[in-house]
């Protein structure tokens, strides 16, 4: 894992756990991600008292941690201490900072299991559906998230590469990569719920908009809406209006009057005319 996507997964796991301790009202919540060889490393820590914790390495299938890397499943204790079925190797920091009920729930991208979040009280408790479920919603979400900011770095690295071969001598096919890049970032940015992610998407999108440079008349930038954009882009793609509609979670009939408002506004009559115009404009690349 590199040092940028590492520091990336903790921000994001930290922004994670403090979600899980509004929506749980749980005391204490703490997590970190899972580097080589399977090893979890808790670096992230909200509520906590000590600095037990702090840093810690869980081996695989050792502890309550190491066992949720290990099954990739989400694991609850309401009685740490006396908890069978777990090895007992991180007691002493885990003592210091007297947790009892535990909960450990898997962040898993792509079949691996990339983080865990822990939420925790310091009393013996039956965790509830409530918790679980709260629980299980955060990191779900935070996968999500995960997956984009994976998309979006390889989707970057892939135009570098492009570029770095020279503008001058792109072909055909990779301006047609360079193209479903666009048409992907803009679905991504309008699925993910986290706005910084948002925005970053949307700056990458207006980036390769903008590497070929307009060939015509560029137009204000506000000349067309983002959906009348990510509808153009879905056109540019080679999409019928019912795959663009599925694709964008919209109705056929609403796409359709997005598209109107953009050949309006470009003053098109067609779909290939609407596309090649907004390629013109700087505006798709």
């Amino acid at each position: 894992m590199g040092e940028a996507r590492l520091r990336d997964d903790r921000v994001a796991i930290r922004a994670a756990l403090l979600q899980l301790r509004r929506e749980t009202g749980l005391p204490v919540t703490f997590g970190g991600p899972v580097l080589r060889e399977r090893r979890l490393q808790l670096s992230e820590l909200v509520g906590t008292v000590t600095n037990s914790l702090q840093g810690l390495a869980v081996a695989p299938g050792s502890g309550l941690g190491g066992k949720v890397v290990a099954l990739g499943r989400v694991l609850a204790l309401n009685d740490y201490p006396s908890a069978r079925g777990i090895t007992h190797d991180y007691d002493a920091a885990v003592g210091a900072e007297g947790l009892r009920a535990i909960i450990a729930v898997p962040v898993v991208v792509r079949r691996t299991v990339r983080g865990v979040l822990y939420g925790a009280a310091r009393s013996t408790a039956s965790l509830g559906d409530r918790a679980l479920g709260a629980a299980v919603d955060t990191a779900r979400a935070l996968e999500q998230n995960l997956v984009v900011r994976d998309e979006l770095d390889a989707r970057r690295a892939s135009v570098r590469e492009v570029a770095d071969a020279g503008r001058g001598a792109w072909t055909s096919a990779e301006w047609e990569e360079v193209r479903e890049a666009h048409t992907e970032l803009r679905l991504l940015a309008q699925r993910t719920e986290d706005a910084e992610l948002r925005t970053r998407l949307q700056s990458v999108c207006e980036r390769l908009a903008a590497a070929q440079g307009p060939t015509g008349t560029p137009l204000p930038a506000a000349a067309l809406t983002p959906r009348e954009l990510d509808v153009l882009a879905c056109v540019a793609a080679g999409c019928t209006n019912a795959e663009s509609a599925s694709r964008l979670g919209l109705r056929p009939e609403t796409v359709k009057s997005y598209l109107r408002q953009a050949m309006r506004k470009l003053g098109t009559h067609g779909r290939l005319e609407t596309v090649i115009a907004a390629r013109r404009a700087g505006l798709l690349p």
